[in-house]
């Protein structure tokens, strides 16, 4: 007789780690705020200065100390004029005015001319004659 051998199934502990896992906690929408009406505050009316508008800044040149300026209106040699800006606030008398690089004494609307000031301007100051 023959005898069978038992097959003996050996059972394999089966270590599972536990999933960690990670709530997601949905934020919050805040609340709608109500739109107000805006104030309208016009600009003209914010900076007030007395005179003419005459022209405004193109460009600076920080090394000559000039500026570029657009004309919109007369302008000659010995005219106060004053420079508004943001940060700006420049009076002065003009001394010496260009145009294409060549000394003039009067320049008119429509014209870019060089000036000379006494300190830095920027783009989009306006320019007054008082």
């Amino acid at each position: 007789m023959v005898l069978k051998k038992k097959k003996i199934k050996s059972k394999k502990k089966i270590v599972s780690k536990k999933k960690i896992v990670k709530k997601v906690v949905a934020k919050k929408k805040p609340a709608k705020k109500r739109a107000q009406p805006k104030k309208v505050v016009k600009k003209e009316n914010a900076n007030l200065v007395e005179g003419k508008i005459v022209g405004v800044v193109t460009h600076y040149f920080p090394k000559v100390s000039a500026a570029a300026i657009k004309l919109s209106g007369q302008l000659s040699s010995g005219d106060n004029i004053k420079i508004k800006g943001h940060t700006t606030d420049l009076t002065q008398s003009i001394d010496s005015m260009q145009l294409d690089h060549v000394t003039i004494n009067s320049a008119g609307k429509g014209k870019e001319i060089g000036l000379l000031v006494s300190s830095r301007v920027r783009k989009q100051d306006k320019v007054y004659k008082i």
